[in-house]
């Protein structure tokens, strides 16, 4: 009597291998995107604390600018991994900070003023084309 040979055939590890692949290919996008938006409140998050600072300098000295005039007030976060922050003066009584994004974050830029004004400069092309509302809000999704 002739003897079956046990195990897969080259067939049946091929649509495995198929399969595998066609999961990856819609998994592994959308786990980074999840991974940036959840980098994305670092920035947010640095440039809504850097205006409460600003706004305690203003309290105490009728100005947003610093003893020389030269820069804001407070001086921007430095500290951060995926963004790089920095301040604007329009006059003594205005300012613009705009944190923008580094390393897997490039691309994103969003600003902050003495208003409370929240704009979404720019985002990635991979994420699309910018919403509406990037004109007065954060686009973190």
């Amino acid at each position: 009597m002739m003897q079956r040979a046990s195990g897969f055939t080259l067939i049946e590890l091929m649509v495995v291998v198929s399969i595998v692949a066609i999961l990856a290919a819609v998994a592994i996008p959308s786990y980074v995107k999840y991974v940036q938006r959840g980098d994305l409140v670092e920035g947010t998050q640095a440039l809504s604390q850097f205006r409460v600072q600003m706004e305690q300098w203003y309290q105490d000295n009728n100005t947003y600018a610093n003893a020389g005039g030269a820069g804001c007030g407070v001086t921007p976060p430095a500290t951060l991994v995926n963004f790089r922050v920095v301040c604007a003066l329009n006059g003594a009584q205005a300012y613009a900070a705009t944190a923008t994004g580094i390393n897997q974050i490039n691309g994103f830029v969003y600003t902050i003023d003495q208003a409370n004004n929240q704009v979404t400069v720019s985002i990635p092309t991979s994420w699309g084309t910018k919403p509406a509302n990037a004109a007065t809000s954060w686009i973190i999704r």
